[in-house]
């Protein structure tokens, strides 16, 4: 399932590069039970089944044998929201494991004991944290330095200064009408500037006023 999209593009020359390396572990290989089971009935009944304690700490015991400093973060749409600021934290890091739920869930004392947080992509459900991790190790692979060539791509990109980016335009000019805004082809970067911004605080006004009203999102100081 990870092989794919971490073997492609940006992911795939950071790793070659040394810049970023990415591993990916089977809690299967860290069961006692002959079965190699991961999941069990939850206490109290209810439907769906559980993913044990027990199999996701010794996989977790195991990575910090390699990895000691390693920040352990749960998958979860129970988690705090991961965002671009988050991102931008956790790029800092010497280390992250990441702990994909499934099922019904994790046994609370994951929660609990093993982890450092539990962080969530969005207000939604899916079948388990293997996209969310594939989302989180996108975003914060790029920020590591030199994983992005022209590094000053990150200070334009939406959230970088709480606001989401401004409209992009290249060639035709002219496709079936539908023109590049004559400002950008003007030369003014003044005006081009002032254009930009006033595009960025439109369509984030339109799309995530929520923005607006909050603390700005971005790389921290």
């Amino acid at each position: 399932m990870f092989a794919s999209p971490f073997n492609e593009s940006i992911l795939k020359r950071a790793q070659e590069q040394g810049l970023v390396h990415i591993a990916v572990h089977d809690l299967r290989a860290y069961t006692l039970d002959k079965h190699n089971r991961v999941d069990d009935y939850p206490f109290g009944g209810g439907a769906g089944m559980v993913m044990g304690v027990e199999p996701i700490d010794r996989a977790v015991e195991a990575v910090k044998q390699q990895a000691p400093a390693a920040h352990t973060i749960l998958l979860s749409p129970a988690g705090k929201p991961f965002d671009q600021a988050k991102a931008w934290q956790l790029a800092q890091k010497e280390s992250i494991a990441l702990i994909c739920g499934r099922y019904e869930g994790v046994d609370e004392r994951v929660r609990e004991a093993v982890v450092d947080e539990d962080l969530s992509v969005g207000d939604y459900v899916l079948s388990g944290g293997e996209i969310p991790a594939m989302v989180l190790v996108e975003a914060v692979s790029r920020l590591v330095p030199g994983v992005i060539g022209d590094e000053t791509c990150l200070d334009e990109e939406s959230f970088s200064k709480g606001l989401l980016e401004y409209p992009q335009y290249t060639r035709p000019r002219d496709y079936k009408g539908w023109t590049v805004p004559d400002v950008l082809t003007s030369g003014d970067h003044k005006k081009i500037r002032a254009w930009q911004q006033d595009e960025a605080l439109k369509k984030t006004r339109k799309n995530r006023p929520d923005l607006l009203g909050g603390k700005p999102q971005g790389e921290p100081e």
